[in-house]
Order: structure tokens, then sequence, then C-alpha cells
């Protein structure tokens, strides 16, 4: 029988020796704020005066469009917008609220090539989409025309996708639905402007059809505006035969909040 001292002491070792070997990464890279990126303890997490700004999304919500409620209204009882224009989807989740220092990180993400936020985001979002992470079969981003990509040379989506399905332990391919058509970009239109800029955007290849058959997939994507960019993905992978679909995002425009004049809304 193993001497459980022995086995306690080994563990304390290893740690000790994983901490040492971290010391010059720290020195030569001091951990900073996800949000401001004034130095903090270790890697990941926000300083004292980002963190208040942060507003993470609770229950009660909407059981399909995610959208919080002031008050528990019962259980299966659906928002306005869930009602009123049900979505392709199943099931849309959100970890933050798209304002202040989730902006920050969205835009600094998406703008200023901080790929290193991905993994600490990714984190939000596994606890806000805990459920559906559990259900899914296959983690798919919302992808970039190619010609996008080629400019930018990374996907947002794609970080974000790739580290929730590493997380949660999942399929991940950023392959099984292309986009077709170099939109626009969405940043100044209204909603029904979104909504013809992505339409028929989306298509699934031969090989992405036998990923995607029959299986529960995850979408997942930076921000969740008006929708109308989920909703086109969504359809394009139901057509061609996923057996279900939600939708995962970093950060939420909450209804109500939305202004298609507002040069910071993504």
């Amino acid at each position: 029988m193993a001497d459980p001292v022995h086995k306690i002491k080994t563990i304390a070792v290893q740690d000790m020796a994983r901490q040492a070997l971290a010391w010059p990464a720290r020195l030569l890279f001091p951990p900073v704020c996800a949000g401001c990126r004034r130095h903090v303890s270790q890697p990941g997490v926000l300083c004292g005066a980002c963190w208040p700004k942060l507003r993470l999304l609770e229950k009660p919500w909407c059981p399909v469009m995610g959208t919080p409620f002031t008050h528990d209204m019962g259980e299966g009882f659906l928002s306005a917008e869930a009602i009123a224009d049900p979505p392709p989807f199943e099931r849309a989740r959100a970890a933050v609220v798209y304002s202040g220092v989730a902006r920050q990180m969205v835009q600094g993400l998406k703008y200023q090539d901080r790929t290193d936020l991905a993994p600490w985001m990714a984190n939000w979002m596994m606890r806000a989409g805990a459920e559906l992470i559990s259900e899914a079969n296959l983690v798919v981003p919302v992808p970039l025309h190619w010609r996008r990509f080629f400019r930018r040379q990374f996907n947002q989506s794609a970080e974000l996708g790739r580290a929730v399905a590493k997380l949660g332990g999942l399929p991940f391919s950023p392959s099984a639905i292309r986009r077709v058509k170099l939109t626009r970009q969405q940043v100044g239109l209204e909603r029904h402007e979104r909504e013809e800029n992505v339409r028929a955007a989306f298509r699934v290849p031969p090989e992405g059809e036998i990923e995607i058959a029959g299986r529960r997939v995850l979408v997942v994507d930076d921000v969740y505006t008006t929708g109308a960019t989920v909703r086109a993905v969504a359809k394009a992978l139901k057509r061609s035969g996923a057996g279900a679909v939600d939708v995962l995002t970093f950060a939420r425009v909450l209804p109500g909040d939305f202004r298609a004049d507002e040069s910071a809304t993504i």
C-alpha cells in the first residue's frame, strides 16, 4: 500500500518545481489585467478597477435566447424576442453584457491581435454555456471569408471556439462551414441591413455535411448583437443535416441596447 505522506510530499515537490520553472517567464512577461493591462497577480484575471465593470449574465434568463429577466418568471417562460421571432437555433447563451471592460476585451481580441485573451474569455463562456457544452457533439466557430482571414491572419471566433472545445473535451471543426460571400462589416448597419448582409453568406461543404450529420452543433462567436450572423449560420447548418444548433458567445448586446450608429458596437 502506497505511503500517503510520501505521495503528498511528491505532489508538493512537483508543484514547487513547476512554480520555479514559471518564475523566469513571470519576470520577463508579468501577467496583466485582461481589461486594462495593469499588472496583476496571475494571468487571465481582472484588476480591482476592471472587475466591477464586468457584468456577468446570470439566471433567471430566457431558456431560448439567454437574455436575463429582472426576476424569476417561472420554468419555461419565454422572452418577447423568442416568441415574436423564433430563432433557427435551439438555445443561445453569452457570458457577459457587451459593455465596459467586456467591450474592451472583445475589441482587443478582434482588432489588436490580443489572442492571449481567448482562453480566459472561454473560461467565462464555459460557465454560461455549461448546459450547452455538456450536450454538444461538435464546436464550430463562425467563419471569416478567406479574404478577410488573409488580411487579419486569424479568426477571433475560431480562437474562442478552439479554447471552448479544449476546455469542454469536444471535437473542434473550423472548416465545417464556410463564409462564401464577402460581406460588409456589420458595424453601422441597421437590423434589417445586417440580415440582408449575411443572407446566403454561409455554406456547408460536402466534407462538412459528413461531420455535422445528425449531430448537436455548438456555434461559437465573440458577440451576439442582433443575432443576424448566428441565425444565418444556424440555418445553413440545419439545411445541411445538423440535428440541432446551439449558440455560445462571449458577450451579448441586450435587447434595447442596440444602436446601429454606435461605432463601438460590433
